[in-house]
């Protein structure tokens, strides 16, 4: 696409064509963050440990804020975050001895840092 401009002109020109290309771009860095952030969560439910399954449920998604040019998402356990550590590392038995760890929320964190790279740079190379 080809446009004629004057040399006066030429700068706001292409503060347009930058702001529009700034505009489509973080629409793209916003869906890949939302996509990311919902397969951690998959993630994560699918390798934590279960006994009732109350803990591996709570796995969610949160919006904590958003502007036009970004966003920003937090996957937490909504009920159970209290032990979501303890899990995760392991801990002391109150009678001696320790609970084995099960890591569950880093392999998670780990895959979605290197997913999420991965589709910002699909994206923006207009994939």
């Amino acid at each position: 696409m080809s446009k004629k401009v004057s040399i006066d002109q030429l700068e706001d020109a292409i503060m347009k064509e930058l702001e529009e290309f700034a505009s489509l771009a973080s629409d793209d860095l916003k869906d890949a963050v939302r996509k990311t952030a919902k397969d951690v969560r998959t993630d994560i439910r699918d390798s934590a440990p279960v006994k009732t399954g109350k803990y591996k449920r709570s796995w969610s998604v949160k919006k904590v804020s958003e502007t036009a040019d970004s966003i920003n998402l937090v996957v937490h356990s909504r009920n159970r975050y209290q032990i979501a550590h303890l899990l995760e590392h392991g801990h002391a038995k109150r009678g001696g001895g320790r609970v084995a760890a099960r890591p569950h929320i880093a392999p998670a964190e780990n895959k979605g840092n290197a997913e999420l790279e991965k589709l910002i740079k699909q994206k923006l190379k207009g994939g």
